[in-house]
């Protein structure tokens, strides 16, 4: 393939990148609200644990999105 396709992949997946940043920043103040204004301690927890499992889900596209960027980078170089 040629280098310009690697170009073109690296550029859309650091904007895949931004975008699950936001989308963690997005989930982040959605979860806080939620935790803020339930009333009960086991709805609070659950709010909290589902804020935990969403943090790291988004954490965990990054960085697959990262290690695919860097691939990206080494099929161009080979290139």
């Amino acid at each position: 393939m040629s280098k310009d396709y690697y170009r073109k992949q690296i550029i859309d997946l650091r904007a895949r990148v931004a975008q699950e940043k936001e989308a963690k920043k997005r989930d982040n103040e959605y979860y806080a609200r939620m935790i803020k204004s339930a009333s009960s301690p086991s709805s609070k927890a659950t709010y909290r644990k589902n804020k935990i499992d969403k943090a790291a889900y988004h954490d965990r596209q990054i960085e697959s999105l990262k290690r695919s960027i860097l691939s990206a980078q080494a099929a161009m170089k080979r290139s």
